[in-house]
């Protein structure tokens, strides 16, 4: 039996855009399936993913981050100063009304998703650095994202810097820690390590939900905030890819770990922002929109980077 859930989390892993869009879809057209995920429960099903994250680390990724000082250093720093300032620019460039600068610029502050972890793999990336750079940037975020959201827009939105840190606390970090111990403690039985290849396929599961429940709860204002935060939305991705693969080159770096840096960087966590945008920004509708919209994009244009990577490494071979 476990072997049939195995394969179905691998087929979800591969699948994960057109899963997640599907999600979206029948949320949209039958709001009442994912209207359950909202509020505490949209937090705990973060968390649930963020578990799944902390159940595959394993005590030989935290070594690689100790050999790897520089380069998750040059990954870090690229992420939580590329995108914050992008989505800052952009918000400025096009005047953004507040609820979708909001949703914008805490994307931009959020640190790497899982979801990248895969992409990576499938692009022939380097995978031990992509593990890398997501567990630091997400260890991080407690404290980066409300610091980065307070210095980017607190001037125009009120920022509860203290409340975003225990909320990440919550649904990131704690989750992470014990999904971590787990690993630690039981991670050499068979029957564990058949365990933790369902968690991918879980993650994708409880990340299609929070894409549900938002459509469900806000679905009707996506096209009525117009065609201007699809297009924001497009090129604060777009930017992010190209940007961080720039970096990457500059830096030296071989191509796997520039195809890794650059979904890395473009990638954000943002169903973490769309939780967040739901709980402190609950007079900005169009901030968990923006998040959710984010959301949904970076699981379809992170699956269409890594086919385009693949299709140059076969013109490469011909």
């Amino acid at each position: 039996m476990i072997n049939i859930f195995q394969r179905i989390s691998a087929l979800l892993s591969r699948y994960t855009s057109p899963f997640v869009m599907a999600a979206a879809a029948l949320a949209f057209v039958c709001p009442g399936i994912f209207s359950w995920v909202q509020g505490d429960i949209q937090a705990l099903v973060l968390g649930f993913i963020m578990l799944t994250m902390g159940m595959t680390l394993r005590p030989e990724d935290f070594r690689i981050l100790a050999r790897r000082p520089l380069d998750i250093g040059i990954g870090t720093a690229a992420q939580f100063s590329i995108m914050p300032l992008i989505a800052w620019g952009l918000v400025e460039c096009f005047a953004l009304p507040r609820g979708i600068a909001a949703g914008l610029i805490l994307v931009g502050c959020c640190p790497g998703g899982v979801s990248s972890n895969i992409m990576s793999f499938l692009c022939k990336g380097d995978v031990p650095y992509s593990v890398g750079m997501t567990t630091v940037s997400t260890l991080l975020a407690p404290f980066l994202t409300p610091l980065l959201m307070l210095w980017l827009s607190g001037e125009n939105i009120d920022i509860d810097a203290i409340g975003m840190f225990r909320s990440i606390l919550y649904v990131t970090i704690f989750p992470v820690a014990i999904g971590a111990f787990c690993n630690g403690k039981w991670g050499n039985r068979p029957r564990y390590t058949e365990l933790c290849k369902i968690m991918p396929g879980l993650s994708v599961i409880g990340l299609a939900c929070i894409v549900g429940g938002v459509t469900a709860a806000k679905g009707a204002s996506f096209f009525a905030s117009g065609a201007l935060i699809f297009l924001t939305v497009f090129l604060h991705n777009a930017l992010g890819y190209a940007l961080g693969y720039g970096v990457g080159r500059i830096t030296g770096m071989l191509r796997p770990k520039r195809r890794t840096l650059s979904i890395e960087v473009g990638m954000q966590n943002a169903g973490l922002a769309t939780v967040l945008a739901g709980r402190h920004f609950p007079s900005m509708p169009e901030a968990a929109v923006a998040s959710a919209i984010c959301c949904v994009w970076h699981s379809i244009s992170g699956t269409l980077l890594a086919g385009i990577f693949n299709l140059l490494d076969r013109w490469r071979k011909l």
